[in-house]
């Protein structure tokens, strides 16, 4: 009996001091826990990140707000009205909004498309106004299609959370608009081709 007890405290000794052995080199570092390991959040994913962007003319002028015509889509996901939101600051700010609401539903999920990032979509006549729009948001995405008129389309995104303060949108009449780092010339960039809604039925 008392060898018995002795092999099973024999054996539980010898455990604890693995246990210890274990922890100690843990603690020190010479091995690494298999738990400790940061946890890992999915890369927020740039729907533009093979758009190229046009560059700009030579000595192109920032457009007057009023000459700019605008449609505002609330392309977020959010139930917020994100739509009459930037239309009401837009239209404060002098520009000519069209018309405002939830993004079209174009892939035909009866819902409003979501993009993640705000961006504006213009025709090739619409350069430069989409370039001063441009300069009244943080950062938005810059999309060629094959609209032939002057129009913009303002597609609020996930990221949005407010538009640049007047007195950091840093235009000025006279001085001509900056291309964005990394564009191409216009003529090297197929536009996207205008949406078409679903059939219906």
């Amino acid at each position: 009996m008392h060898e018995r007890q002795a092999v099973v405290f024999g054996l539980l000794i010898a455990a604890l001091a693995v246990v210890g052995i274990g922890a100690l080199a843990v603690y020190t570092g010479a091995i690494e826990a298999p738990f400790d390991r940061e946890l890992s959040s999915p890369e927020a994913v740039d729907d533009l990140a093979d758009v190229k962007v046009p560059c700009l003319a030579d000595g192109t002028l920032p457009v007057a707000t009023g000459d700019i015509q605008v449609n505002v889509y609330n392309a977020s996901g959010k139930d917020d009205p994100l739509g009459r939101l930037n239309q009401d600051i837009l239209t404060s700010r002098g520009f000519a909004v069209l018309s405002t609401g939830n993004a079209p539903d174009l892939d035909g999920d009866g819902k409003s498309d979501v993009v993640s990032r705000t961006q504006i979509h213009f025709g090739a006549a619409g350069v430069a106004q989409a370039y001063t729009l441009a300069a009244h948001y943080e950062n938005p995405g810059l999309v060629l299609d094959a609209r032939e008129d002057a129009t913009v389309d303002l597609y609020v995104g996930a990221d949005f959370e407010n538009i640049v303060d007047p007195e950091l949108v840093g235009l000025s009449g006279d001085v001509p608009l900056e291309s964005r780092a990394g564009c191409v010339p216009i003529e090297e960039i197929t536009p996207r081709p205008l949406p078409v809604p679903p059939a219906e039925g």
